[in-house]
């Protein structure tokens, strides 16, 4: 069985759904847009 820590390092980057750049995680953020594509003023 893998331990857990290491199932969770192995997970892949999350991507934004919309250009499909690395996101930077948050702990509490369960979004697909990064902070860029989310912008309000876009």
């Amino acid at each position: 069985m893998m331990n857990v820590i290491e199932f969770f390092r192995n997970l892949p980057k999350k991507k934004c759904s919309k250009c499909g750049n690395e996101m930077i995680e948050k702990a509490d953020c369960y979004g697909n847009l990064c902070d860029d594509c989310d912008h309000p003023a876009r």
